[in-house]
């Protein structure tokens, strides 16, 4: 081989090396660009970790009250359907320990878009929405609590950024992921629909309210037809893809758990109990 040939033929070495580092760096920045960071969201978190999770329920402005409970369990249930607390005093209660530990949560009164857009801005990591009968509601509860390009919540000027996006952290680029959506199924009618519920994108969790569900079936929870409508809720939750979940933490465990890992109230993460009421 002449000494021209080698010259040549070294330099294609040369070139298809570098031409080798170049695609590695490129593909090392597409792994680091797709990759996504850890949910600053803890409960949905330990939902995707295969967890069960526990909340404590907030009924009354008391910040000194809801910031010593939210140390303890792993989500707050702002209880906005049956109580008489505001969006206002939700917003100063999250505004007073945001990190303390419990993901805020808000059961709200319906699916209605103000309603969400308000739960949002103010700075919930998640919503429930009770009563879900049909997959109209459930679209509205998932479409109101996303930004685009996968939902319809407009931009506000609430404390939510503010809360959420620090340390780096883009609230606008993540609050989708880190956005938690439960809907409740709890008459027969939401029993009858709800793989087309539990199908709709963007709902993440579904869960039955024991109560109601007994109420509007007229089923006792002892009764064998009573369990036969949760085990139908539960089917077509999993086969969806979906999260289930029962609201009476009664059901963590025992035959009639049924896999189900979101409760509203429960035991505390650390064995805490609240003071008892004088």
């Amino acid at each position: 081989m002449s000494r021209e040939a080698k010259k040549r033929l070294f330099c294609a070495f040369l070139a298809i090396g570098f031409l080798g580092i170049l695609m590695a760096a490129r593909l090392r920045g597409q792994d680091q660009s797709t990759t996504k960071p850890k949910l600053y969201n803890k409960t949905k978190q330990k939902l995707l970790d295969g967890k069960q999770v526990f909340s404590f329920t907030q009924t009354k402005l008391d910040i000194p009250g809801y910031c010593e409970s939210a140390k303890h369990y792993d989500f707050t249930w702002f209880e906005m359907q049956h109580s008489t607390l505001e969006f206002a005093d939700i917003e100063k209660m999250i505004a007073a320990c945001p990190y303390a530990g419990a993901t805020p949560m808000i059961r709200l009164p319906d699916a209605q878009e103000w309603h969400i857009q308000h739960a949002t801005d103010i700075g919930v990591l998640g919503v429930i929405v009770p009563t879900v009968d049909d997959v109209d509601r459930a679209r509205e509860a998932a479409k109101w609590s996303r930004y685009p390009p996968v939902g319809r919540r407009s931009l506000g000027n609430g404390q939510a950024a503010s809360l959420w996006g620090i340390n780096g952290i883009n609230y606008r680029q993540t609050i989708n992921d880190n956005m938690l959506v439960v809907v409740m199924i709890e008459t027969p009618t939401g029993v009858a629909n709800a793989f087309d519920i539990a199908s709709v994108p963007g709902i993440d969790v579904v869960i039955v309210g024991n109560n109601d569900l007994s109420s509007f079936s007229g089923f006792a929870p002892t009764d064998d037809r009573y369990h036969q409508l949760v085990q139908k809720v539960h089917d077509d939750t999993l086969r969806a893809g979906k999260i289930f979940g029962q609201a009476n933490q009664m059901y963590s465990t025992g035959p009639y758990s049924k896999d189900s890992m979101f409760f509203q109230n429960g035991p505390s993460n650390d064995g805490w109990q609240p003071p008892k009421k004088p």
